[in-house]
């Protein structure tokens, strides 16, 4: 996966848990909302939160992924019985 694709990947669970973090504190805070809306709106913000935690482990695992397929693409694009820079 191309770097600037993880790093939207990456901004976007950031954006997710920012905007639950802040948006739970507020309602926390806020004595007039009932139990049942702070529950069902805790519980929404469990799930995209753990959405955000997916969505960043889809993305280092993408830049592992493209990672290891430069390192084989860069091997298999050397001449035969070529070495690595600095070993003999």
């Amino acid at each position: 996966m191309p770097r600037r694709d993880a790093n939207l990947l990456r901004a976007a669970a950031l954006w997710t848990v920012f905007v639950w973090g802040v948006f739970i504190r507020n309602i926390v805070r806020d004595r007039t909302h009932s139990a049942g809306f702070i529950t069902v709106h805790v519980t929404l913000a469990v799930v995209s939160i753990a959405f955000a935690a997916a969505v960043w482990r889809v993305a280092a695992r993408g830049l592992e992924r493209g990672r290891e397929g430069q390192e084989s693409g860069r091997r298999a694009s050397r001449p035969a019985g070529s070495t690595t820079a600095g070993r003999s």
